[in-house]
């Protein structure tokens, strides 16, 4: 069967069974069809669904319906494309029918598998099945993972009273499909795997820390060098728990008039929220929330530092739906107060030499080559994973010289001796003469 066909077939089904079951949802719907059907004015996919040609067409970049819908040269018995108006629906009451046809196909299961409005149908449809319309929904990214839901509200901002389009330039804003990192990539230790499983909790039990006066939850700091995995970790959780990540790098917002700067803070904190739920990531938080104690501060900075102070303090994951998580590498000048903002503190150290083995395990898994990963590992100590990954990218470029994409263990010494060599030269003092 043409996978053309397939794809009409589910569709209108899909449109068939969510247009008349009240109790699906609009999270119910595959993120394949939803990113057509989003209308970003009300932020949800209209109810019913009215498939079309030209909605088919932007769908699936099928340009003939009539001939994608036809079984061995005949007209799909229970489905109508109206050439007038251009419509596309299932026959008064051929439902049941159509769905029949429809799971005989080869790669059908698959496809149910992955689409929770057919699964509540075909698991209700049959006492005996094993499709669970639950498992399936859970597996279903929800509207605020996609790109449709970020630009649905970056349009508000845009069009919106106010200064919504200057808050957009303080931040990077992405969706969790857009995000590159997964959980699956990350060699974490015992510590953080644990953070990541009471984020997680935190997240799904925002109501029952409402019911109970818990408010000051979700704000998490995370400590340690460059490059061992904090921006890595906040963009993972990303996608793992399906929210938007607001990316702030406090050199951004700080403006060469210093009350502008308290401002700032203030509207990308504003910002934020208007994305409920979200990750807001503080990358170089220490570059505000530096001590306020310290000798030569300008009372504009100390006053920028009470603003972030307060902005922490109003900013709630169980209220607004934010996940606060800041990230520095200078932990000695922070502010003491900002310390106590704070319900968790992560720490990112330096990966150990079973870490580095497994972080060079993960890197190198889709590269050919049989590689002593142990070997390299002993010879990279103080390396971070950041550190790895760029001996690895070094690697594959000189073997490419060769006309190779495997690589063989001296493409790795090789490169650990380069970025050595690098190394040396950051701590190099060169003197004009």
């Amino acid at each position: 069967m043409a996978s053309e066909t397939l794809d009409v077939v589910e569709f209108l089904l899909t449109a068939e069974i969510y247009n008349n079951q009240n109790e699906l949802i609009v999270n119910d719907i595959p993120s394949k069809i939803r990113k057509t059907l989003w209308d970003t004015r009300t932020r949800n996919v209209p109810k019913p669904i009215k498939p079309s040609k030209t909605i088919i067409k932007n769908m699936f970049g099928i340009e003939d319906v009539e001939s994608a819908l036809k079984i061995n040269g005949k007209p799909f018995a229970y489905a109508v494309v109206d050439a007038y108006s251009g419509s596309v629906h299932l026959t008064d009451g051929s439902l049941d029918s159509a769905a029949g046809w429809f799971e005989k196909q080869e790669g059908a299961r698959d496809r149910i598998l992955e689409n929770p409005v057919l699964a509540y149908y075909y698991g209700s449809a049959d006492e005996k099945s094993d499709i669970s319309y639950e498992k399936v929904a859970a597996k279903n990214p929800p509207k605020e993972a996609s790109r449709e839901w970020i630009e649905s509200i970056i349009e508000d901002l845009s069009e919106g009273k106010g200064n919504g389009r200057e808050w957009l330039k303080l931040a990077y804003i992405k969706a969790p499909e857009e995000v590159r990192e997964s959980m699956d990539e990350l060699i974490l230790t015992e510590r953080q795997k644990n953070e990541l499983q009471k984020i997680e909790l935190a997240i799904k039990n925002k109501d029952h820390f409402k019911n109970i006066g818990l408010y000051d939850i979700g704000k998490v700091l995370f400590v340690g060098p460059p490059g061992t995995g904090k921006t890595s970790f906040a963009r993972a959780l990303s996608k793992k728990l399906s929210i938007p990540i607001v990316e702030v790098h406090l050199s951004m917002i700080t403006d060469q008039y210093l009350g502008e700067t308290s401002k700032n803070i203030d509207r990308v904190f504003a910002l934020a929220k208007k994305f409920d739920p979200c990750i807001m990531f503080i990358d170089e938080f220490d570059f505000i929330a530096t001590s306020r104690t310290a000798e030569g501060e300008h009372s504009a900075i100390k006053q920028a530092v009470n603003t972030l102070l307060k902005a922490i303090d109003n900013t709630s994951l169980v209220e607004d739906g934010v996940l606060l998580i800041a990230a520095t590498n200078h932990t000695k000048k922070l502010d003491e107060a900002v310390w106590r903002r704070f319900d968790e503190i992560v720490d990112f150290e330096r990966p150990t030499l079973e870490m580095r083995k497994d972080i060079l395990d993960t890197i190198l898994r889709k590269i050919e080559g049989e590689i002593d990963t142990e070997a390299i590992a002993k010879k990279t100590e103080e390396y971070t994973g950041s550190d790895l990954r760029m001996v690895v990218r070094e690697a594959v470029l000189s073997a490419l010289l060769d006309n190779r994409y495997n690589l063989v263990q001296s493409d790795l010494e090789s490169a650990v001796k380069s970025f050595d060599r690098r190394s040396g030269l950051k701590m190099t003092a060169f003197i004009e003469e």
